[in-house]
Protein backbone atom coordinates (compact mmCIF):
# COMPACT_ATOMS: atom_id res chain seq x y z
CA UNK A 1 0.00 0.00 0.00
CA UNK A 2 2.97 2.21 -0.11
CA UNK A 3 3.84 2.86 -3.74
CA UNK A 4 4.09 1.51 -7.27
CA UNK A 5 6.54 1.26 -10.15
CA UNK A 6 8.10 -0.85 -12.89
CA UNK A 7 11.86 -0.86 -12.91
CA UNK A 8 13.21 -1.42 -9.39
CA UNK A 9 15.33 1.37 -8.00
CA UNK A 10 14.50 3.66 -10.90
CA UNK A 11 10.79 3.47 -10.07
CA UNK A 12 11.36 4.07 -6.38
CA UNK A 13 13.61 7.05 -7.12
CA UNK A 14 11.12 8.51 -9.58
CA UNK A 15 8.23 8.17 -7.17
CA UNK A 16 10.20 9.67 -4.30
CA UNK A 17 10.93 12.67 -6.50
CA UNK A 18 7.19 13.15 -6.95
CA UNK A 19 7.23 13.00 -10.72
CA UNK A 20 4.53 11.69 -13.05
CA UNK A 21 6.45 8.82 -14.57
CA UNK A 22 6.03 7.53 -18.11
CA UNK A 23 6.08 3.79 -18.74
CA UNK A 24 7.22 2.95 -22.27
CA UNK A 25 6.37 -0.43 -23.76
CA UNK A 26 9.19 -2.85 -22.95
CA UNK A 27 8.08 -5.95 -24.81
CA UNK A 28 8.57 -8.99 -22.59
CA UNK A 29 8.72 -7.02 -19.32
CA UNK A 30 5.51 -8.71 -18.18
CA UNK A 31 7.32 -12.08 -18.14
CA UNK A 32 10.65 -10.85 -16.78
CA UNK A 33 12.08 -12.18 -13.54
CA UNK A 34 11.74 -8.84 -11.69
CA UNK A 35 8.06 -8.62 -12.64
CA UNK A 36 7.39 -12.18 -11.46
CA UNK A 37 9.12 -11.30 -8.20
CA UNK A 38 6.81 -8.31 -7.81
CA UNK A 39 3.75 -10.47 -8.38
CA UNK A 40 4.98 -13.03 -5.84
CA UNK A 41 5.63 -10.22 -3.36
CA UNK A 42 2.06 -8.99 -3.80
CA UNK A 43 0.68 -12.52 -3.31
CA UNK A 44 2.72 -13.15 -0.16
CA UNK A 45 2.12 -9.66 1.20
CA UNK A 46 -1.63 -9.78 0.68
CA UNK A 47 -1.78 -13.33 2.07
CA UNK A 48 -0.12 -12.36 5.34
CA UNK A 49 -2.13 -9.14 5.53
CA UNK A 50 -5.44 -10.98 5.27
CA UNK A 51 -4.31 -13.95 7.36
CA UNK A 52 -3.31 -11.71 10.26
CA UNK A 53 -6.15 -9.19 10.01
CA UNK A 54 -9.00 -11.55 9.27
CA UNK A 55 -7.41 -14.09 11.59
CA UNK A 56 -7.68 -11.59 14.43
CA UNK A 57 -11.35 -11.05 13.55
CA UNK A 58 -12.04 -14.79 13.48
CA UNK A 59 -10.17 -15.59 16.69
CA UNK A 60 -11.83 -12.69 18.48
CA UNK A 61 -15.24 -14.05 17.47
CA UNK A 62 -14.43 -17.67 18.33
CA UNK A 63 -12.72 -16.95 21.67
CA UNK A 64 -15.38 -14.72 23.22
CA UNK A 65 -13.69 -11.43 22.37
CA UNK A 66 -10.31 -12.14 23.93
CA UNK A 67 -8.49 -10.03 21.35
CA UNK A 68 -11.06 -7.20 21.69
CA UNK A 69 -12.00 -4.67 19.04
CA UNK A 70 -9.05 -2.34 19.81
CA UNK A 71 -6.79 -5.39 19.51
CA UNK A 72 -8.19 -6.19 16.07
CA UNK A 73 -7.61 -2.60 14.94
CA UNK A 74 -4.02 -2.72 16.19
CA UNK A 75 -3.39 -6.03 14.39
CA UNK A 76 -4.57 -4.55 11.07
CA UNK A 77 -2.30 -1.54 11.50
CA UNK A 78 0.72 -3.59 12.55
CA UNK A 79 0.47 -6.17 9.78
CA UNK A 80 0.22 -3.46 7.12
CA UNK A 81 3.24 -1.69 8.61
CA UNK A 82 5.47 -4.77 8.74
CA UNK A 83 4.52 -5.97 5.26
CA UNK A 84 5.21 -2.54 3.77
CA UNK A 85 8.72 -2.72 5.22
CA UNK A 86 9.09 -6.36 4.17
CA UNK A 87 8.26 -6.11 0.45
CA UNK A 88 7.67 -2.44 -0.28
CA UNK A 89 11.08 -2.23 -1.97
CA UNK A 90 10.14 -5.12 -4.26
CA UNK A 91 6.57 -4.54 -5.43
CA UNK A 92 5.58 -1.21 -3.90
CA UNK A 93 3.48 -3.05 -1.29
CA UNK A 94 0.07 -2.23 -2.74
CA UNK A 95 -1.83 -5.29 -1.40
CA UNK A 96 -4.96 -3.52 -2.60
CA UNK A 97 -6.52 -3.33 -6.10
CA UNK A 98 -7.91 0.11 -5.30
CA UNK A 99 -4.43 1.46 -4.54
CA UNK A 100 -3.02 -0.06 -7.73
CA UNK A 101 -5.87 1.36 -9.80
CA UNK A 102 -5.55 4.81 -8.24
CA UNK A 103 -1.80 4.97 -8.93
CA UNK A 104 -2.47 3.97 -12.54
CA UNK A 105 -5.00 6.78 -13.01
CA UNK A 106 -2.32 9.25 -11.89
CA UNK A 107 0.31 7.83 -14.24
CA UNK A 108 2.38 6.45 -11.36
CA UNK A 109 1.85 2.81 -12.28
CA UNK A 110 1.66 1.16 -15.73
CA UNK A 111 -1.88 0.24 -16.77
CA UNK A 112 -0.75 -2.99 -18.39
CA UNK A 113 0.42 -4.30 -15.01
CA UNK A 114 -2.80 -3.46 -13.17
CA UNK A 115 -4.62 -6.75 -14.02
CA UNK A 116 -1.67 -8.88 -12.88
CA UNK A 117 -1.33 -6.96 -9.62
CA UNK A 118 -5.07 -7.15 -8.95
CA UNK A 119 -5.17 -10.89 -9.64
CA UNK A 120 -2.17 -11.43 -7.36
CA UNK A 121 -3.84 -9.47 -4.57
CA UNK A 122 -7.10 -11.37 -5.02
CA UNK A 123 -5.24 -14.69 -5.00
CA UNK A 124 -3.39 -13.84 -1.80
CA UNK A 125 -6.60 -12.73 -0.07
CA UNK A 126 -8.51 -15.83 -1.18
CA UNK A 127 -5.75 -18.22 -0.11
CA UNK A 128 -5.52 -16.56 3.30
CA UNK A 129 -9.30 -16.73 3.73
CA UNK A 130 -9.25 -20.39 2.74
CA UNK A 131 -6.52 -21.09 5.29
CA UNK A 132 -8.60 -19.49 8.03
CA UNK A 133 -11.65 -21.47 6.92
CA UNK A 134 -9.71 -24.73 7.21
CA UNK A 135 -8.35 -23.79 10.63
CA UNK A 136 -11.47 -22.40 12.29
CA UNK A 137 -14.37 -23.78 10.30
CA UNK A 138 -17.11 -21.91 8.50
CA UNK A 139 -19.57 -20.93 11.23
CA UNK A 140 -21.56 -17.88 10.20
CA UNK A 141 -20.70 -15.96 13.35
CA UNK A 142 -17.00 -16.43 12.59
CA UNK A 143 -17.23 -14.77 9.14
CA UNK A 144 -14.12 -12.56 8.83
CA UNK A 145 -15.38 -10.53 5.87
CA UNK A 146 -17.08 -7.15 5.85
CA UNK A 147 -20.81 -6.51 6.13
CA UNK A 148 -22.67 -3.22 6.73
CA UNK A 149 -24.08 -2.82 10.22
CA UNK A 150 -26.55 -0.25 8.90
CA UNK A 151 -27.61 0.70 5.40
CA UNK A 152 -25.55 -0.01 2.30
CA UNK A 153 -25.39 3.70 1.52
CA UNK A 154 -24.01 4.51 4.96
CA UNK A 155 -21.26 1.93 4.57
CA UNK A 156 -20.55 3.09 1.01
CA UNK A 157 -20.01 6.69 2.13
CA UNK A 158 -17.77 5.76 5.03
CA UNK A 159 -15.72 3.41 2.82
CA UNK A 160 -15.19 6.23 0.33
CA UNK A 161 -14.08 8.61 3.08
CA UNK A 162 -11.68 6.27 4.89
CA UNK A 163 -10.14 5.00 1.63
CA UNK A 164 -9.71 8.62 0.50
CA UNK A 165 -7.89 9.25 3.78
CA UNK A 166 -5.72 6.16 3.32
CA UNK A 167 -4.78 6.94 -0.28
CA UNK A 168 -4.09 10.58 0.55
CA UNK A 169 -1.58 9.46 3.18
CA UNK A 170 -0.04 6.84 0.87
CA UNK A 171 0.39 9.44 -1.88
CA UNK A 172 2.08 11.80 0.54
CA UNK A 173 4.55 9.43 2.17
CA UNK A 174 5.33 7.21 -0.82
CA UNK A 175 5.42 9.56 -3.79
CA UNK A 176 6.75 12.85 -2.40
CA UNK A 177 10.32 13.16 -1.15
CA UNK A 178 9.40 16.11 1.02
CA UNK A 179 7.95 13.47 3.33
CA UNK A 180 10.11 11.14 5.42
CA UNK A 181 10.03 8.05 3.21
CA UNK A 182 11.50 5.77 5.88
CA UNK A 183 8.37 6.28 7.95
CA UNK A 184 5.97 5.30 5.14
CA UNK A 185 5.14 1.93 6.68
CA UNK A 186 4.47 3.47 10.08
CA UNK A 187 2.26 6.22 8.61
CA UNK A 188 0.23 3.84 6.43
CA UNK A 189 -0.16 1.30 9.22
CA UNK A 190 -1.29 3.98 11.65
CA UNK A 191 -3.83 5.24 9.12
CA UNK A 192 -5.23 1.74 8.70
CA UNK A 193 -5.51 1.37 12.47
CA UNK A 194 -7.28 4.71 12.87
CA UNK A 195 -9.71 3.89 10.06
CA UNK A 196 -10.57 0.53 11.65
CA UNK A 197 -11.24 2.28 14.94
CA UNK A 198 -13.50 4.79 13.18
CA UNK A 199 -15.33 2.67 10.62
CA UNK A 200 -14.98 -0.89 11.89
CA UNK A 201 -18.30 -0.94 13.75
CA UNK A 202 -20.11 0.59 10.75
CA UNK A 203 -18.77 -1.03 7.57
CA UNK A 204 -15.98 -3.31 8.75
CA UNK A 205 -13.41 -0.78 7.47
CA UNK A 206 -12.42 -2.68 4.34
CA UNK A 207 -10.67 0.00 2.23
CA UNK A 208 -9.64 -2.89 0.00
CA UNK A 209 -11.74 -4.91 -2.48
CA UNK A 210 -9.44 -7.94 -2.05
CA UNK A 211 -9.91 -7.84 1.72
CA UNK A 212 -13.69 -8.16 1.26
CA UNK A 213 -13.88 -10.39 -1.83
CA UNK A 214 -11.45 -13.04 -0.54
CA UNK A 215 -13.51 -14.00 2.52
CA UNK A 216 -16.74 -13.63 0.51
CA UNK A 217 -15.55 -16.15 -2.08
CA UNK A 218 -14.58 -18.69 0.57
CA UNK A 219 -17.71 -18.25 2.71
CA UNK A 220 -20.22 -17.63 -0.09
CA UNK A 221 -21.41 -14.44 1.62
CA UNK A 222 -21.85 -11.77 -1.04
CA UNK A 223 -24.32 -9.45 0.65
CA UNK A 224 -23.49 -5.80 -0.15
CA UNK A 225 -20.22 -6.83 -1.78
CA UNK A 226 -20.62 -4.01 -4.30
CA UNK A 227 -20.14 -1.51 -1.46
CA UNK A 228 -16.64 -2.85 -0.85
CA UNK A 229 -15.71 -2.66 -4.51
CA UNK A 230 -17.15 0.73 -5.45
CA UNK A 231 -16.34 2.52 -2.19
CA UNK A 232 -12.59 1.79 -2.05
CA UNK A 233 -12.11 2.39 -5.78
CA UNK A 234 -13.83 5.78 -5.68
CA UNK A 235 -12.12 6.79 -2.45
CA UNK A 236 -8.65 5.74 -3.59
CA UNK A 237 -8.84 7.56 -6.93
CA UNK A 238 -10.18 10.70 -5.25
CA UNK A 239 -7.49 10.56 -2.56
CA UNK A 240 -4.67 10.16 -5.07
CA UNK A 241 -5.85 13.06 -7.21
CA UNK A 242 -6.53 15.25 -4.18
CA UNK A 243 -2.89 14.90 -3.14
CA UNK A 244 -1.81 15.71 -6.69
CA UNK A 245 -3.73 18.99 -6.44
CA UNK A 246 -1.60 20.15 -3.51
CA UNK A 247 1.68 18.88 -4.96
CA UNK A 248 2.74 22.22 -6.50
CA UNK A 249 6.43 21.40 -6.99
CA UNK A 250 8.68 18.39 -7.55
CA UNK A 251 11.53 19.89 -5.54
CA UNK A 252 12.18 18.95 -1.90
CA UNK A 253 11.39 21.52 0.78
CA UNK A 254 15.06 22.11 1.63
CA UNK A 255 15.67 23.31 -1.93
CA UNK A 256 12.62 25.48 -2.41
CA UNK A 257 13.09 27.30 0.91
CA UNK A 258 16.80 28.15 0.61
CA UNK A 259 16.11 30.92 -1.91
CA UNK A 260 13.30 33.13 -3.07
CA UNK A 261 12.01 30.40 -5.37
CA UNK A 262 9.46 29.31 -2.77
CA UNK A 263 7.85 32.75 -2.66
CA UNK A 264 8.04 33.03 -6.43
CA UNK A 265 6.25 29.70 -6.80
CA UNK A 266 3.54 30.81 -4.39
CA UNK A 267 3.15 34.11 -6.24
CA UNK A 268 2.76 32.29 -9.56
CA UNK A 269 0.09 30.09 -8.03
CA UNK A 270 -1.77 33.06 -6.61
CA UNK A 271 -1.59 35.00 -9.88
CA UNK A 272 -2.91 32.05 -11.89
CA UNK A 273 -5.79 31.42 -9.49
Amino acid sequence: MAGGGENGAHDQRAMEEGRKEEYPDQGCAMTSVPFVQKILAEIFGTYFLIFAGCGAVTINASKNGQITFPGVAIVWGLVVMVMVYAVGHISGAHFNPAVTFAFATCGRFPWRQVPAYALAQMLGATLASGTLRLMFGGRHEHFPGTLPSGSDVQSLVIEIIITFYLMFVISGVATDNRAIGELAGLAVGATIMLNVFIAGPVSGASMNPARSIGPALISGEYRAIWVYIVGPLVGAVAGAWAYNLIRFTNKPLREITKSGSFLKSMNRMNSSA
